[in-house]
């Protein structure tokens, strides 16, 4: 692998896992999305990484249950899509002069909700109730 294309995968990684791990204490940060770009840049470039990030007792399961089917938690899709339109509409409306980036950026903006909303929602298992049968 080209070592410039692994040192960015890597920093990028790990940026994206910094402000991951920013998210669970600030609840305007999506966790979930950024361990999952922080896993794909990871796997990309470093085994050893990767593998001490799914392994990781924290951040471990919130990539396994993606990986495995189970989905996304409704808190983060509801905060990464909040977030992630909070911050596109005031760089449309405040940052970018030119029409035709505008477009551009709301278009990525309308692709990123659809994949996230699309992806299945993760629901905590309920307790079962207790019964007669429970006592005896």
């Amino acid at each position: 692998m080209n070592y410039l294309k692994k040192i960015l995968l890597i920093g990028s990684g790990s940026l994206s896992l910094g402000v991951g791990i920013v998210g669970i204490f600030l609840p305007l940060i999506p966790t979930t999305p950024l361990l999952l770009l922080a896993a794909a840049c990871y796997i990309r470039s470093s085994e050893r990484l990767y593998q001490w990030l799914i392994n990781n007792k924290y951040f471990g399961p919130y990539i396994k249950n993606y990986r495995e089917g189970k989905g996304i938690p409704l808190k983060a899709k509801v905060m990464g899509v909040t977030v992630l339109w909070v911050s596109m509409l005031y760089t449309i409306f405040f940052v970018i002069p030119l029409l035709f980036v505008k477009v551009v950026l709301a278009l990525i903006a309308a692709y990123f909700t659809w994949f996230i909303l699309k992806q299945k929602t993760l629901v905590n298992q309920v307790s079962k109730p207790l019964t007669d049968q429970t006592y005896k």
